[in-house]
């Protein structure tokens, strides 16, 4: 399993937008990509301005090529670009260690 983490970054006065715009985007477009297994959307306390998107993936590809390259990705930048302050920075994590 792989976890995709974008560090997303909107433009004061426009969280609540944004809020509703990423679970639509998760809920109709996401949730369509091959290999995806659920994801999380965390907003800032100090910083409400930023949130962290985590999506599970079975594989690399499944992101990297699957999706990102795919006509899934047109609709789902479509949806929740146009909020972006700047491109968000994503990285892409495998499990080192977890709690019980």
């Amino acid at each position: 399993m792989i976890l995709e983490l974008a560090d997303i970054r909107v433009a004061p006065g426009n969280e609540a937008a944004f809020r509703e715009a990423i679970e639509r985007g998760l809920k109709t477009v996401i949730a369509r990509a091959n290999g995806m297994r659920g994801w999380k959307v965390n907003q800032g306390v100090e910083s409400p301005q930023r949130f962290i998107l985590q999506i599970f993936w079975d594989t690399l590809e499944d992101h990297t090529v699957g999706f990102r390259q795919g006509p899934l990705f047109t609709e789902w930048r479509a949806i929740v670009g146009p909020f972006f302050a700047q491109p968000p920075v994503v990285e892409h994590f495998e499990l080192a260690a977890k709690s019980e």
